[in-house]
């Protein structure tokens, strides 16, 4: 981009602008450019296997972020890098969230995917209680000292192009600053060398295996199960989901961690965020829901069974799955649930079926997925 192109965009209204320099990377790897330019506090990797068995064509790499978002129950702190924290207490910070996202108009990139850059990392699963109003009373206790939502702002991502071999480093320029431009080119120039040099990580070594402890024992998580099917018989609930809290003393790197996640379990949305005193590392066959100009999406995923030995024991399971009707009913259950979610706040009438009960298979196992 030309420092005239630049000025133009700015001249447009957009007050952020992506100015992107593009490699023939293709001796690189996601976690070789992750280590190279991130692994540090407010970093993240996304990458996706599809079917377990060839890569997605895009890979993520968030540098650090200078700006987050933290929430906790209804207080949202602002941070950023040489700035005191802004605290904000709000009724509900979905709405602040949203409402912050709207400060920045950046300008559009052709021919990159559908990500690249802005607020990325998570939201807990407790902020159903901004959303259900019978549930907005019943916050548990905090015993893990990580906030219920936790965003960072995104401005400088390498996005790599599993297809092409190409990397394009992406960093976002302020229009309002006069060398914002110059700025932008300068740190592409600086992230360009320290892809240059070389990586050593260190070599996984065997260790003692804590053991998994659980916060529930088997005799209270049965009696959970006992009470779940009374409030279903009695008619108070048509679902539930009883879950434990596993605990397991770990000592080595995290990234090691999600690098052994990634061997034995490779998926579709495979994820590493550094939060500087805590990580979350996970891999999921699914997405929970995307929106994407104006289009929601959900593909409820529900029947497993294990992947077959052979082709024709595969295609023996995916025939045992479809046929059984524990493994339908559940999956129908979530379908309309699904669709009683999206109705909420859907145009009347266009909620629709795309996909119905589909077989995907992964590395291990294989589901029963719908769209």
């Amino acid at each position: 981009m030309t420092e005239a192109e630049f000025q133009s965009l700015a001249a447009a209204g957009y007050n952020q602008i992506p100015v992107v320099l593009t490699l023939l990377a293709d001796l690189d790897t996601p976690l070789s450019v992750y280590t190279k330019l991130a692994n540090r506090p407010y970093t993240f990797l996304l990458e996706s296997v599809h079917g377990g068995e060839r890569f997605g064509r895009y890979s993520f790499v968030g540098l650090p972020a200078t700006t987050r978002l933290r929430v906790t129950r209804n207080r949202v702190a602002v941070e950023s890098d040489g700035a005191p924290t802004e605290f904000f207490e709000v009724e509900d910070p979905l709405v602040f969230i949203a409402h912050y996202a709207k400060r920045f108009k950046a300008a559009p990139l052709t021919g990159l995917p559908r990500f690249c850059g802005g607020l990325a990392g998570y939201f807990g699963y407790d902020i159903v209680r901004y959303i259900e109003p019978r549930l907005a009373q019943g916050w548990k206790a905090d015993d893990t000292g990580t906030p219920d939502i936790l965003l960072l702002l995104t401005t400088e991502l390498a996005v790599i192009d599993n297809l092409s071999g190409q990397l394009h480093l992406i960093v976002y320029a302020d229009a309002a600053d006069p060398q914002g431009h110059a700025k932008a080119s300068a740190r592409l120039s600086a992230l360009r060398e320290q892809l240059k040099a070389s990586v050593t990580l260190p070599t996984p070594t065997p260790r003692p295996v804590a053991p998994a402890v659980s916060d529930q024992d088997p005799t209270a998580y049965k009696a959970m199960v006992t009470r779940a099917k009374e409030y279903i018989r009695d008619g108070d609930i048509m679902q539930v989901v009883l879950s434990r809290r596993i605990r397991q003393l770990y000592d080595a790197p995290p990234l090691a961690l999600y690098r052994a996640l990634r061997q034995l379990n490779p998926s579709p949305y495979m994820f590493y965020y550094h939060f500087d005193d805590f990580q979350v590392v996970g891999a999921s066959p699914e997405i929970l829901v995307r929106l994407e100009e104006g289009t929601v999406t959900l593909r409820p995923i529900a029947g497993t069974r294990p992947r077959g030995k052979t082709p024709a024991q595969d295609e023996a399971m995916a025939q045992e799955l479809l046929a059984d009707p524990k493994e339908i009913a559940e999956h129908v259950m979530l379908m309309d649930l699904g669709r009683n979610d999206v109705g909420r706040i859907a145009e009347t009438g266009s909620v629709k079926v795309t996909e119905n009960m589909l077989i995907e298979r992964y590395s291990h196992v294989m589901h029963i997925v719908s769209n």
